[in-house]
């Protein structure tokens, strides 16, 4: 019996601002190919509307997470992050996700793989795609999983339960060095730059020198083929310089561009992944973003109003992120000492998901249908 017919067990979750698939590693084919292949057709990527996957259409919503236990004496569970194309059958594995990272510890308690506690569970969970770890404390009352709270979240409408979220060794994740073109500031094209990488590779810019004013809504930035085209330089040649090589059709860097707060907050963001605008922020790259931003003379530092405390509020297309960073900016190359933030996730479904058959040339059964 195939996979296609057979079905794979998976669960559909909300993590933070995103959507994925999470699957046991157990359940998936161990060949990393075959793992791809079928992921891809799991999905239905290779196709813009996704209509025969249960990809939703969007980078943020074609997603996969394959955790196991983990054999490693500093962790509880592994937890590898795959990024799916929607126009393209691709599957990249060079980046973390640090929203669907919110829904791994109870989709473990969920699967068995660790117990849940009396009130709450601590997971520590290695980021496979990094080497990173992170740990996670999430509600389980009664041992059991609890998706419904009083948090709220921008870009999720409604509550859920609060999923606590502290990032450690995340400096260098895809790169290997905090600064990785080993300056603070650089000039790409004409335009200031500082490339950061605390968990998610990031090319950070003042949205001004991109001929924008960095309020703009989501549609006004996805219709402006002249700035997509701006981004997709300037990231193409910050991948080179931040030793990624030819990134035009990764995933990573990510771009940020930004301006001065104007709801409250510490500073206002807008981002790219890598080329679609990001309705809000992802968890890891707005944990760069301020990264960058504790350190004195990042490209757009001056723009930022002062945390309060080492509580940064991000700003974002759809609303705000919390991120607490400490940064040692003591030495001669600046340290993190801790950052963490404050997610939701929630179980959509639970059950079978049926792959697509393998494409296959024309037959006699062959019908073509509008």
């Amino acid at each position: 019996m195939t996979a296609a017919s057979a079905g794979v067990r998976c669960m559909l979750m909300r993590g933070g601002t995103s959507k994925g698939a999470y699957f046991l590693a157990g359940d998936l084919p161990q060949d990393p190919a075959e793992r791809d292949d079928l992921l891809v057709r799991v999905m239905g990527s290779g196709d813009p509307r996704q209509i025969d996957g249960i990809g939703g259409a969007h980078p943020l919503t074609s997603k996969v997470a394959v955790v196991s236990r983990s054999a490693s004496p500093d962790a509880d569970l592994d937890y590898l992050f795959l990024q799916l194309g929607v126009e393209e059958a691709t599957v990249s594995g060079q980046q973390n996700c640090g929203n669907l990272l919110a829904g791994v510890g109870p989709f473990a308690v969920e699967r068995g793989l660790i117990p849940g506690g009396a009130r709450e569970t601590m997971a520590r969970i290695r980021m496979v795609n990094s080497g990173s770890l992170a740990t996670a404390r999430f509600p389980t009352p009664g041992g059991q999983a609890a998706y419904t709270g009083r948090t709220a979240i921008s870009g999720v409408p409604g509550t859920a339960a609060a999923v606590v979220l502290d990032f450690s060794d995340t400096e260098g994740s895809a790169t290997g060095h905090l600064l990785p073109t080993g300056n603070l500031r650089d000039h790409i094209g004409g335009t200031e730059v500082t490339c950061i990488d605390n968990g998610m590779p990031v090319v950070l810019a003042r949205a001004a020198d991109l001929g924008i004013t960095g309020y703009e809504p989501y549609d006004e930035l996805a219709g402006d083929e002249a700035l997509l085209g701006r981004v997709q330089a300037l990231r193409t040649q910050a991948g080179k310089l931040m030793g990624l090589g030819d990134v035009t059709g990764a995933s990573v860097p990510k771009t940020t561009l930004v301006a001065a707060p104007r709801d409250g907050g510490t500073i206002c963001t807008r981002t790219f992944i890598p080329v679609r605008p990001h309705t809000s922020i992802g968890v890891l790259g707005a944990v760069s973003v301020v990264t960058a931003l504790a350190i004195p003379g990042a490209a757009g530092s001056e723009l930022a109003a002062q945390p309060a405390g080492v509580r940064y509020d991000v700003e974002h297309a759809s609303g705000h992120l919390q991120v607490e960073a400490e940064i040692d900016t003591t030495g001669t190359i600046p340290r993190v000492r801790r950052c963490g933030v404050v997610r939701t996730a929630r179980k959509l479904f639970d059950g079978t998901v049926f792959p697509r058959s393998k494409m296959r040339t024309g037959g006699a059964d062959d019908i073509t249908a509008a």
